[in-house]
């Protein structure tokens, strides 16, 4: 791994903020490096409000999307709610249905099959609403690219409004209302909202006319924590005040679905790590499986004893998912090492009956196995289907625009995203992609990257600072759990493998003549034991450690030399 120290801010600036805050010169340091570099700054940063949320009026289309909703509702319309399969979508469409059925009782949600019909709007979706006597579809975390689906839509006199986050291509669908802060005609404040965070604001401008205040709408933000969580979109300004409220209503008051999957954890207090690695992917789960279907009927279950059940089943699907993936990644590493692949730019697998659904994970697995760019395929159809994912600085989604002439179908972000081609175009596609990424990647972004916030003597680690670290939650892209290097420690001498495969490491460090030692764990790090017989660097992240009741501050170790 790359050790990469963050460049220091201004010094006069770093001591001004510890003065000014009462704080050590580390912590004023980490804040200056997040653009946080003044009283107020540091203030609006730490108590976040809900007056920091937007006008949702700002947004580009939202009076015509309210509008059109109103008139719906006035005359009696049938909506369809309609998103993707993903938990962004899935989210949005508990959000949007579950507000709108407490105006009106004619609301249907549709998520399409991820098998039949793929990503986004269908024409089998649409076709479903014509025949059940939909006028208007509301689409979420989709649809910034479906032209002819929403004209498709028009010429059965059926209404869209569109609630994306995707990137836009040169042209908008001629829907009733467009709304996406990522258009380049939008000068909403803030461009990196998830599919359920604009659902929130549509429901939000809905609320106004209402005489609704944002309070009123803080039993929807568990489902808006939970996307903003699992998308991995920046958890800066909106997005960070919408999971710091959400992540309170999961802890104290979540709806009946989030209850029954969470009921059985013996936290006291979850964190925006648990939302990423116990909510959402049993959320996913339904939708890669069995049908996203599952999850909009236990996020919206107005019972509880039902939402456990819907919960039991989804809890099989998450372990099939498991099984599926393991199996699948297993196999997809024999088929680089068969073909004598270890050596190049790229990762690109293809078995026809890997399952659609893990093929995402899957790519995610090889990257941690081999880091760089990876597509893995499976058929779909008559054509091949494979999921993309990228390494840290390296666009994936401009990469397979290059690849273009091969490809049927794509979209997505700088590191994930889908695609579908021909299987007689699919050697092709895999040379080409090859040639693109070899010679437009750098060197250096093969190997993976650990940024580092500071170097701290492990006598700096304090409970007090561990406190003030706590605070700077919740944690995600562009504000990620700080990171720090101590040099020169050294085991107390009782450090082991741990874990089921011996694979962890856990050791006893402390520093110089301080005997104050502080027991520290390596996820994977189990073959790096003979690196703490002397002295040796760490880099790490802090955690609580709860044992028998008695807590103490634990190192995450992320690497050591």
């Amino acid at each position: 791994m790359r050790w990469t120290l963050k460049p220091k801010p201004n010094s006069k600036k770093v001591v001004k903020l510890a003065q000014d805050l009462q704080v050590d010169k580390t912590i004023a340091s980490i804040l200056c490096q997040r653009n946080i570099e003044t009283f107020e700054q540091a203030k609006e940063f730490f108590r976040p409000s809900l007056k920091d949320i937007h006008d949702p009026f700002l947004m580009k289309d939202m009076d015509l999307a309210v509008a059109r909703i109103e008139k719906a509702i006035s005359l009696n319309e049938n909506i369809l709610i309609y998103g993707d399969y993903d938990v962004d979508g899935t989210t949005a469409v508990s959000l949007v249905s579950s507000y709108l059925r407490t105006i009106t009782s004619n609301i249907a949600t549709y998520i399409p099959d991820r098998y039949a019909e793929g990503y986004g709007i269908s024409y089998a979706g649409i076709d479903f609403a014509e025949d059940n006597n939909f006028s208007l579809i509301i689409a979420l975390d989709c649809g910034i690219k479906a032209i002819d689906k929403v004209n498709y839509a028009r010429e059965k006199n059926i209404d869209f409004i569109i609630c994306d986050h995707h990137k836009p291509g040169d042209k908008i669908p001629d829907a009733v209302a467009v709304l996406n802060p990522k258009r380049v005609d939008c000068s909403y404040p803030f461009d990196e909202l998830c599919g359920c965070g604009v659902g929130f604001k549509l429901i939000q401008a809905l609320g106004v006319s209402r005489n609704q205040k944002i309070e009123d709408f803080l039993p929807y933000l568990d489902l808006v924590a939970t996307a903003i969580a699992a998308d991995i979109v920046p958890m800066v300004n909106e997005n960070r005040v919408l999971t710091f409220f959400g992540l309170q209503i999961i802890n104290q008051n979540p709806r009946n679905g989030i209850r029954a999957i969470t009921h059985q954890i013996k936290k006291k207090e979850l964190t925006i790590t648990d939302v990423v690695f116990i909510i959402a992917p049993r959320i996913n789960a339904a939708g890669r499986m069995k049908h996203g279907n599952y999850a909009v009927e236990l996020l919206t279950e107005m019972d509880f004893d039902s939402a456990v059940k819907f919960a039991a089943k989804i809890e099989i699907f998450n372990a099939d998912r498991k099984d599926l993936d393991k199996k699948i990644t297993n196999q997809a590493l024999i088929q680089i090492i068969d073909n004598k692949e270890e050596e190049r730019f790229t990762s690109v697998v293809y078995q026809e009956d890997w399952h659609k659904g893990v093929i995402g994970i899957v790519a995610s697995r090889l990257i941690e196995k081999y880091y760089r760019p990876t597509l893995v395929f499976t058929k779909s159809g008559d054509n091949l289907a494979a999921s993309a994912r990228s390494v840290k600085g390296f666009d994936i989604y401009n990469a397979l625009q290059e690849c273009s002439e091969f490809i049927e179908q794509f979209g997505g972000h700088k590191y994930a995203a889908g695609l579908t081609l021909l299987p007689k175009n699919y050697q092709k596609f895999k040379d080409k992609f090859e040639q693109v990424v070899s010679q437009t990647i750098s060197k250096e972004l093969l190997m993976p990257e650990i940024s580092i916030d500071a170097e701290i003597e492990l006598s700096e680690i304090t409970p007090k600072f561990f406190r003030i670290i706590e605070q700077m939650g919740p944690f995600g892209p562009q504000n990620m759990k700080p990171i720090f290097k101590s040099n020169c420690v050294r085991d107390s001498g009782y450090g082991k493998k741990v874990g089921k495969e011996q694979d962890h490491l856990k050791l006893n460090l402390f520093q110089g003549d301080n005997k104050k030692t502080f027991g520290a764990i390596g996820f994977n790090l189990g073959d790096k034991i003979d690196y703490a017989q002397n002295n040796f660097d760490v880099v790490y992240g802090l955690d609580e450690n709860e044992w028998n009741g008695f807590k103490s501050i634990q190192l995450v170790l992320k690497d050591l030399k």
